[in-house]
């Protein structure tokens, strides 16, 4: 197994930013115009910031990853279609906070035709915005810019008898532009494979340093350590490292318990690299070694898993990997005596649930649970390549479920990939990380 370290260093480069922007705009026509404003500092106390993240959609389409931004497309614009306002050098505040491109580097850097300082901004889009026929902007997602930009609008309907002609149709951006997203380009799976990789060894360094009596925030460590060190500067999500009965808590965060012998630790847990996000889920015995009871549902996860991996191909509907897991989870819970009844009825009856809560995957991208339709005209849609998703099956006995025999409560078991739909079947990007009984075992033995 190759380590993450010894992996190559992709990246999205300029060309294809522009190829996404040229897709983009062949969709809206000419005559149109789509305005996508940056994400915002926030705050996190008196005078200290969250990191900075930028929008997924307006990093999609540009790289750009300041704040105080917005993107404008302008299909046919004859001094150019791709513009950007941003903030101005200032040496002094960069000084402070760190380089900025500033308008000239947004075109030398970024590509853009144009480029404008932000203060410009309400003198100059409006201009931009009379005369095209479409708007196309994801409405209620930063109220204050939707209200300025209906500000603009009314400016120019008040200018009307002037000749002045405002935006006739206003349509969704994330219809069209979430569709694309749903796509992965070749480039941006090399991005989520090393992704994948990084991830899967956390896993693994989690797996052989984790040892009765450490808290569950130690291994959160380790896991941040891998990510970091092969320059994923941030978890994709808040990770999940849950001891015992923690596990049965679908997203816990505290991560403030200690791990004890006999216990199984549940962790979710993925990196997220040149802004894309890998999610991955392993549980192993905190000790080293399963118990009987521990065993004999981890497989039925296991065997679930596998299988949904199995169906994850072209031509299949999406929910056709989560029925998979239904049947294969319904019928093992059913032979270890937990569910009492005839499989078909059980499902009829949803009686998995009680165990089984949450679906068995998601579509991953920029974002950890991507952009994406997941049904069309009311139907479940085809997987097609390009389409990367998780496949995550649970099983998930409470400690105080009075129902069962006692070796059985307080077990939570989840296990997840990340998996990319391909021309004839699927590819598991998170595949280096181990997930059979005996892999993990020898291990956490130091024998693997």
């Amino acid at each position: 197994m190759a380590s993450a370290a010894a992996q190559p260093h992709p990246r999205i480069g300029p060309r294809d930013y522009a190829r996404r922007r040229r897709e983009l705009m062949a969709l809206m026509g000419e005559g149109s115009i789509a305005i996508v404003p940056s994400a915002r500092q926030m705050i996190r106390n008196r005078d200290s910031s969250f990191p900075f993240r930028q929008d997924s959609d307006f990093h999609y389409l540009c790289g750009f990853d300041e704040p105080e931004s917005v993107l404008v497309l302008a299909p046919g614009r004859r001094h150019g279609e791709f513009l950007l306002f941003c903030r101005e050098r200032d040496r002094e505040r960069e000084n402070w906070d760190g380089l900025r491109a500033g308008p000239e580097g947004a075109c030398e850097l970024y590509g853009a035709d144009d480029a404008f300082p932000i203060g410009d901004l309400d003198d100059i889009l409006p201009g931009l915005i009379e005369g095209r026929e479409r708007l196309y902007y994801a409405m209620g997602k930063q109220p204050e810019f939707d209200h300025q930009l209906m500000n603009w609008i009314n400016k120019i309907r008040a200018k009307a008898r002037s000749g002045a002609h405002p935006p006739g149709e206003f349509l969704d951006l994330d219809h069209i532009l979430h569709e694309l997203r749903l796509y992965k380009s070749a480039e941006e799976l090399r991005v989520m494979q090393r992704a994948g990789a990084i991830s899967a060894a956390a896993h693994v360094r989690a797996m052989r340093a984790c040892k009765p009596g450490m808290f569950e925030y130690q291994l959160e460590a380790e896991l941040l350590h891998e990510f970091m060190y092969h320059g994923a500067r941030s978890p994709a999500y808040s990770s999940i490292v849950g001891g015992g009965a923690n596990g049965c808590i679908m997203h816990y965060v505290e991560n403030s318990a200690a791990l004890r012998a006999g216990d199984l630790v549940l962790i979710d847990a993925g990196c997220e690299y040149e802004h894309y996000a890998a999610d991955v889920t392993r549980t192993f015995p905190v000790k080293g070694r399963f118990s009987a009871a521990q065993q004999a549902l981890y497989e039925v996860v296991l065997e679930a898993q596998l299988a949904a991996i199995r169906a994850v191909r072209p031509g299949e509907h999406w929910n056709q990997p989560h029925d998979v897991t239904v049947r294969v989870i319904t019928g093992g819970l059913r032979d270890l005596g937990l569910l009492d009844g005839e499989a078909n009825e059980l499902i009829e009856l949803a009686a998995y649930r009680t165990f089984y809560m949450h679906r068995a995957g998601h579509w991953l991208g920029l974002d950890v649970h991507d952009v994406g339709d997941y049904k069309i005209g009311g139907e479940w849609r085809v997987l097609e390549p390009g389409m990367v998703l998780t496949v995550e099956p649970g099983i998930y006995i409470a400690p105080d479920n009075r129902a069962v025999a006692k070796k059985w409560r307080g077990i939570g078991i989840r296990i997840e990939d990340d998996v990319v739909v391909t021309k004839s079947a699927c590819k598991v990007l998170t595949a280096d990380a181990p997930k059979s009984v005996q892999d993990i075992e020898q291990l956490m033995a130091g024998k693997g």
